[in-house]
């Protein structure tokens, strides 16, 4: 019996919230304390992305055809690992070893080898990593999902490449569950067991749908860029001034936005807003080829603008103080 593409959305959106749902009346989950990264004052549940992973999974048992397979099959041992991560902790070495593995593993079955097998390796570590990172505000990696997975979803169907749509739209409406549950005041935490197998399958899909020509390589890195920019120009500064870049910070944009005096809900609602603009910049490359110096202008120029504002108001508020 197969699920027809257009349940799928449905289903993962169902077996998300009801997952959800049980988790929070049984009590005794793990919890997030407070640290030097959280921007949270009270201990909170960290294992929601287990409930954004059971409906990507049901929906996905009918959806896994000979590409998306192996996809799938390795974010969900990473999501296994980080539920062990999440409820036990783990030595960070092995958590590395892991995500290598998986996306080597993964890349290698869509047919990937040489230099675009490394290449790829990287990026798709990367990716799986800086999407942890900024998994560190209400509502934020969970809009991200939404609307970035959402727009691979979209592109995909444009392509017509009903598997890909049918399953980028399963993740998206999982995360948009997940938010009934994290929007600020959030009840629940995404947790490694949420960011990181979704940081894994926005690179992964990226990569296949540019391998079946659904769309540029650019199209995923605009559609992900306010987390791709952010992490990896933090890091990048953090690895310039001589800092342990593995350390918990709170050196992020987001976090310094947060600790400059916006709320949960209105970073939540401009990163909405700006996620919004990313993708409909990569739309616009995606239909519109052309304009590609254009947009990517625009995007480099948008990205400028927001760091220059937050740093200009981070060394005064530093230096008044």
């Amino acid at each position: 019996m197969n699920l027809p593409g257009w349940m799928a959305p449905l289903v993962a959106f169902l077996v998300c919230w009801l997952t959800l749902a049980w988790l929070l009346r049984r009590g005794r989950l793990p919890m997030d304390h407070p640290n030097a990264r959280s921007l949270h004052e009270t201990p909170t549940p960290r294992i929601g992305g287990l409930g954004i992973m059971a409906g990507v999974a049901v929906a996905g048992v009918w959806l896994a055809d000979a590409s998306l397979a192996p996809v799938m099959l390795a974010a969900f041992a990473l999501a296994a690992l980080s539920v062990l991560d999440d409820v036990r902790g783990l030595p960070v070495a092995l958590r590395f070893l892991a995500h290598f593995i998986a996306a080597m593993a993964a890349l290698l079955a869509l047919g990937l080898s040489g230099w675009s097998l490394l290449v790829g390796t990287l990026a798709v570590v990367w990716m799986t990593n800086l999407y942890n990172f900024m998994d560190g505000a209400d509502g934020l990696a969970g809009g991200m999902a939404v609307i970035g997975f959402g727009a691979l979803a979209l592109a995909a169907g444009l392509g017509g490449a009903p598997g890909l749509t049918a399953f980028g739209a399963a993740i998206a409406a999982a995360a948009l569950a997940f938010l009934r549950f994290n929007f600020p005041p959030a009840r629940i935490f995404m947790g490694d067991a949420g960011s990181i197998p979704l940081g894994f399958l926005a690179a992964a899909l990226g990569i296949l749908g540019a391998q079946q020509d659904l769309w540029p390589w650019l199209f995923p890195l605009l559609v992900f860029s306010p987390f791709i920019v952010d992490a990896s120009v933090t890091l990048a500064k953090r690895g310039l001034r001589g800092e342990k870049i593995w350390r918990a910070h709170r050196s992020h944009y987001y976090q310094r936005a947060v600790l400059l005096g916006a709320s949960h809900r209105q970073l939540a609602w401009a990163a909405y807003v700006l996620m919004l603009a990313s993708a409909a910049l990569a739309f616009t490359l995606l239909l519109l080829p052309r304009f590609m110096p254009g947009v990517l202008a625009m995007w480099a120029v948008t990205y400028l603008v927001i760091f220059w504002a937050v740093d200009r108001r981070w060394h005064r508020a530093h230096h008044e103080s």
